[in-house]
């Protein structure tokens, strides 16, 4: 995928468009307040009346103030008992509304550290929910990855983050809607200037605020790459490659790379945005000192009291950086919502929904038919699979061989219902494969695969994921790694199948390639119920005795069940019942290994190769 070089490439820069994009993206304002309100609704009712209260006190201090000074003057000319306890009431009262203000923002504070914790892991549940539903193809494509990882990024913080400047929003409002009532009596206009004043410096943090989004968007691709690079360089299972071939220094200097072209464009960003909001900002400086010479002017006249100053400067100097925080508020909504805007399109991204609900096939004990099936990747021009046929019996064993990237693991993740082919029908029992329900599908198959997950997780646990409704069944464990021969090197380990496999975490044992196989095997013989068992490559990494020892464990055990087994090892793949030579996508022979030598034709060529390599 290309990518401009600019980030303007990404909007629309008509007035039309921007205004439009605007106003849509305001809509995530109410979608952020009912997302906080389900996270926690008690905790987000005591945030919203804190707020109010913390919008109506300030004009309330202020005018407190005002009346002490006037109470102070009146006292020091009177000279009166009276007008002294007066002017100290005032004081007491200030105080107790200055404590409650505190109290109030404390509240606040308090309210949004813990929405905070709790809506950044609701978000995070979300997203990893939406991650359960999507397809294969989904993982396998690069932009939905980019798409997934915007998402992620900030997500978590941008709704709170959102409704504390919608509440903050509604403060302002409040005390700005006190302190205009304050001063109009001193002067409309002075209300008037007050407003005009913070709009340069809401134009420039909305516009800085879209061009930062738009960066964020653009270099996603980037950002995921650099990431890549410290997993290259930090993760064990890169380790010994990366120490042996010496390329440490190679992928440190390419993160510097990123990072400092990164680097650039943020700081480019960030001076701009500095720069304007210095130069506007003495706009509003400007505006105030005006402001405070008219005032001071008419306490000068004696057209107003001290008081009336006091009380004009503070509500003026208040009310000035109360209207600039609410213009900065809605230039960081609008941030704020630019942000969500990645989470909801991830969150709403439409998944084809599986329609088939059948729970047994139409002809039973047919078994497993390809009939003209054919595939291609999403965005490849040549096919995966072509026009591939055959059929495979209940207690059949099929082997399939071939060339790396001749169809072979295509054909498994057609059969497992990972993809649905482009052409042609898969039928399970007479019914094809699109009319079953997914979930009872998948519990018929048994599956290990070439890049199988190697879980940091007990040894227990690493078994038992392969039926996850035993995933703690230990019978089922014995039982499954006794088939696949697992189960001697786990009776030799300090806590047997509590033993933590991998190194990521404290006590954790590392194994041999041969005995994480053996343990990957050892899922797909957890699914007791399965009647079809797929082995894709599953004794690679075994040594030529541990191998043959596994398959006539394994014939001995799956006589009633259909297999398919992937591999490039001819002694493994002449024991079963039907051998298919796959390349470039298409079947090329099929028949008994006895056949198929007979007939001379590739796999003949391809065993003699093998063979005389033992001679």
């Amino acid at each position: 995928m290309k990518f401009s070089r600019s980030p303007r490439a990404w909007v629309n820069r008509s007035p039309q468009a921007q205004h439009s994009r605007t106003l849509s993206i305001f809509r995530y304002c109410g979608r952020a307040v009912a997302l906080v309100w389900t996270t926690h609704r008690q905790l987000t009712l005591v945030l919203a009346l804190l707020t109010l209260m913390a919008g109506l006190i300030p004009a309330t201090i202020a005018y407190l103030g005002k009346l002490i000074v006037d109470g102070v003057v009146l006292a020091a000319q009177s000279q009166l008992a009276i007008d002294r306890l007066q002017a100290l009431q005032y004081l007491a009262m200030e105080a107790i509304a200055v404590a409650f203000l505190a109290g109030c923002q404390q509240g606040m504070a308090l309210c949004q550290s813990l929405l905070r914790v709790l809506l950044g892991q609701k978000v995070n549940v979300l997203i990893l929910e939406k991650a359960l539903t999507l397809d294969l193809a989904h993982f396998e494509d690069s932009e939905f990855y980019d798409k997934m990882t915007r998402a992620r990024r900030e997500a978590s913080v941008r709704p709170l983050s959102l409704v504390g400047r919608t509440f903050g929003l509604v403060k302002d409002g409040l005390s700005l809607v006190t302190f205009g009532g304050l001063l109009l009596n001193f002067s409309p206009i002075a209300v008037l200037m007050l407003m005009l004043a913070a709009i340069p410096a809401f134009v420039a943090e909305t516009r800085f605020a879209g061009a930062a989004f738009r960066l964020f968007r653009w270099r996603v691709p980037e950002t995921r790459e650099q990431q890549y690079l410290e997993n290259l360089i930090a993760r064990e299972d890169f380790a010994m490659e990366v120490k042996l071939y010496q390329l440490g220094e190679t992928l440190l200097n390419r993160y510097r790379n990123t990072f400092n072209r990164l680097y650039v464009e943020d700081r480019d960003l960030t001076v701009r945005r500095s720069t304007w909001s210095y130069l506007l900002g003495l706009v509003s400086t400007a505006t105030f000192y005006a402001t405070y010479v008219w005032i001071v002017g008419e306490a000068i006249a004696g057209r107003i009291s001290l008081g009336d100053l006091t009380m004009y400067l503070v509500v003026f100097r208040q009310g000035q950086s109360t209207f600039s925080s609410i213009l900065t508020s809605v230039g960081g909504m609008y941030e704020d919502s630019l942000y969500l805007s990645n989470l909801y399109e991830f969150l709403e991204q439409e998944i084809s929904v599986p329609l088939g609900d059948a729970q047994r096939g139409t002809l039973p004990g047919d078994g497993i038919r390809f009939e003209h099936v054919s595939f291609t990747y999403p965005g490849n021009a040549e096919p995966a699979l072509h026009q591939i046929s055959f059929h495979l019996r209940p207690g059949q064993k099929l082997a399939i061989v071939g060339k790396n990237g001749s169809g072979k693991t295509t054909l498994i993740k057609l059969l497992t219902r990972l993809y649905s082919p482009d052409s042609g029908r898969i039928l399970l029992d007479g019914l094809d494969l699109a009319q079953w329900d997914v979930n009872v599908l998948q519990r018929r198959i048994g599956v290990i695969f070439q890049n199988f997950v190697r879980y940091q997780f007990t040894v227990g646990e690493n078994v038992g994921v392969g039926d996850v409704d035993h995933l703690e069944d230990q019978p089922r464990w014995e039982e499954a790694t006794e088939i696949a021969t697992a189960r001697p090197f786990i009776e030799t380990m300090p806590d047997k199948f509590q033993t933590r496999l991998g190194k990521w975490f404290k006590g954790g044992r590392e194994l041999s390639g041969g005995q994480w196989q053996k343990i990957a095997l050892s899922r797909a013989f957890m699914r007791t119920k399965a009647d079809i068992l797929v082995l894709d490559e599953p004794t690679s990494a075994m040594d030529a005795e541990a191998e043959v020892e596994i398959f006539n464990h394994f014939r001995a055990v799956t006589q009633n069940q259909m297999a398919i087994l992937i591999s490039h090892r001819f002694s493994t793949v002449r024991m079963a019942d039907k051998i298919m030579v796959m390349e470039n996508g298409r079947v090329m022979e099929s028949g008994t290994h006895e056949d198929l030598v007979r007939s001379g034709g590739g796999y003949a060529r391809l065993f003699e190769l093998q063979a005389a390599g033992y001679q």
